[in-house]
């Protein structure tokens, strides 16, 4: 059983890399570079360096990022970047040999649709357990060695440098419409990791805990209850509180949720937060009848 489980796993993970490297492959090839605009990232300076210098764009997508895989190793594992090295090495293959069509000259077009492919590409890849950018591990690496900066802010200083230099070498326009292309990438690939589902975390402080409790159980929804101890209120008051609710739901159903908790207390105090992904338990309610 574990082992058919395994298979699947490496078929699946496979199918997704190789899906994303075609789709990566099309963003490039079939859109961007006709038009010379450029993505974020460690790509984004591969294909800048490309056309500036007279040397292939897949010998510099494979020399800019197989460092980062090589300094990610230990951090990330041995399958992690095995995975990378194959996807980055298939993505630079699909692009020498591969004769992707150029899609359409309109350029406003060219961006969105150029990022939307790359996007899908380093999404799926992601879903695969590989990457074929290695700004993320970038990044990573940079934040861990300064108490100062995030990761956010590694890729945001990065990405002000990449189009900065695209503005100067390659024009204001190439540039500008590279932005757009970036951040189409960037909603894709969001979109393809989180999901359109994007599951919330919902906390339920009230007195009538355990009708609620019953209530969210009776739509269908699993629930988990903290025991707390009650602090003070603004004015002092002490909260007699000894159960909190904690639930995960779609944001699809966070309104429902909170209808259905205000309906049995309208003082209730309700918090939620992002949650990226969720594994088991209940999370989809039973349909209404």
């Amino acid at each position: 059983m574990i082992t058919q489980t395994s298979s699947y796993r490496h078929i699946k993970d496979t199918v997704f890399i190789v899906a994303g490297v075609l789709s990566a492959g099309m963003g490039i090839k079939g859109f961007l570079l006709s038009s010379h605009f450029i993505d974020g990232g460690v790509t984004g300076i591969s294909m800048l360096l490309a056309s500036l210098i007279s040397i292939p764009l897949p010998i510099w997508l494979l020399v800019i990022n197989l460092p980062f895989i090589g300094l990610g190793y230990r951090q990330f594992g041995r399958q992690f970047a095995l995975k990378s090295t194959l996807a980055i090495t298939g993505l630079s293959i699909s692009l020498a040999v591969i004769p992707y069509p150029d899609v359409t000259p309109d350029l406003l077009l060219t961006a969105v649709f150029g990022g939307f492919f790359i996007g899908a590409g380093i999404g799926l890849a992601m879903r695969g357990g590989a990457v074929l950018d290695g700004t993320e591990i970038a990044a990573l690496l940079i934040s861990r060695s300064s108490p100062i900066l995030k990761v956010s802010d590694v890729i945001l200083v990065l990405n002000v440098l990449i189009f900065g230099a695209a503005a100067f070498f390659l024009g204001i326009n190439p540039a500008l419409y590279s932005m757009i292309t970036y951040f189409a990438a960037s909603k894709t690939v969001d979109f393809l990791i989180h999901g359109i589902e994007e599951y919330t975390a919902v906390l339920i402080i009230s007195k009538q805990n355990e009708l609620i409790r019953e209530r969210v159980i009776e739509r269908g929804w699993g629930i988990t209850i903290l025991k707390s101890q009650g602090g003070y209120g603004k004015h002092g008051s002490h909260l007699e509180v000894d159960s909190v609710l904690y639930t995960v739901v779609t944001r699809l159903e966070i309104s429902r949720l909170r209808t259905m908790v205000l309906e049995v207390d309208p003082k209730a105090f309700i918090i939620q937060h992002s949650v990226d992904d969720v594994a088991g338990g209940k999370v989809k309610s039973l349909p209404m009848h």
